[in-house]
């Protein structure tokens, strides 16, 4: 995590006590317990995005395949 910054929200006190929960169990503060889950979050993102990426990315080598065909066959016929 490269620099800190203060920030000031408000949560629901059933999430506050949640996270004052875990921050006990794991020994750990409740701000390091928040940043945890905006860190998951954001892997999360990334990830969902990179599939998507590699979705359209899949498609689109499946159209090409399929446009290219044709040619492949004509120049190498034993190509099936």
């Amino acid at each position: 995590m490269s620099g800190l910054a203060k920030l000031t929200v408000s949560v629901p006190k059933d999430l506050i006590d949640l996270a004052d929960k875990v921050a006990k169990e794991k020994k750990i503060s409740r701000s390091k317990v928040v940043a945890h889950c905006l860190a998951e979050l954001a892997k999360k993102k990334t990830e969902d995005e990179m599939a998507e990426g590699y979705k359209v990315l899949a498609d689109e080598h499946l159209s090409f395949a399929k446009m290219a065909e044709p040619a492949a066959r004509e120049v190498a016929p034993e190509w099936k």
